[in-house]
């Protein structure tokens, strides 16, 4: 048994546990697929019932992968079959692991919330928001949160992080940001941000006039 029950995997040439980034990524994108679908679901049409579904699947993930071994993970081993034939990235699995603990621990919270005592309160809202936070920002930048929060506890650098961030160094000519772009991304911000905020109030319009409707039965032939 011990031979399964293990964190983190032996390679050559790191002189701690490592994981492959590039598997730890796709699962985060997976489950945060997975994770908006739930989220939207439950927003739009107030039915709870794949929120409930995918918390439990999200909290006994996150299980496996603590307590018993990230191989054996459900998100992980899709992950690994999708990038299966890329180069692996080796990063260090303690930041992982305690990246990981956060994510279980919502999880944890989020399953008595909504599966056990189904309670209704914002703070479901926020810890889901938070969830999506991390795994987007896993999934599409590379940059896991939970080892910066590892780095703040431990007051030190984690060994091994996911595109070398944690080394010192200058950065190359394509990797700088100039001005005219940081502009261009300012008024991209701007006008999605005004678009998506008149879209919201013209939906919100538009649902209290039909429950108007409703009520008052209104209409040429009633």
């Amino acid at each position: 048994m011990k031979n399964y029950i293990f964190f983190g995997e032996t390679v050559e040439g790191y002189d701690i546990p490592v994981l492959n980034e590039r598997e730890a990524r796709a699962g985060a994108g997976l489950l945060f697929m997975f994770a908006m679908i739930s989220f939207l679901n439950s927003y739009l049409l107030h039915d709870f019932t794949f929120t409930k579904i995918f918390v439990t699947i999200f909290m006994v993930d996150f299980f496996i992968r603590i307590f018993i071994n990230p191989k054996y993970a459900p998100s992980l081993i899709l992950g690994r079959i999708f990038v299966q034939n890329q180069a692996p990235e080796y990063v260090g699995a303690p930041q992982k692991k305690f990246a990981w603990y956060i994510g279980f621990v919502l999880s944890v919270i989020m399953f008595f919330m909504i599966v056990i005592f189904e309670v209704m309160t914002p703070i479901k809202i926020i810890i889901c928001l938070l969830c999506l936070a991390l795994l987007f920002s896993e999934s599409a930048f590379g940059i896991c949160l939970g080892c910066i929060v590892y780095h703040w506890v431990y007051k030190k650098s984690p060994n091994y992080c996911p595109g070398n961030v944690c080394e010192i160094k200058q950065k190359e000519e394509i990797q700088k940001i100039s001005k005219l772009q940081l502009a261009i991304i300012s008024i991209f911000l701007v006008v999605v941000i005004v678009f998506s905020t008149m879209s919201l109030n013209q939906v919100t319009v538009n649902k209290t006039k039909t429950m108007k409707c409703e009520t008052g039965k209104c209409g040429s032939g009633m």
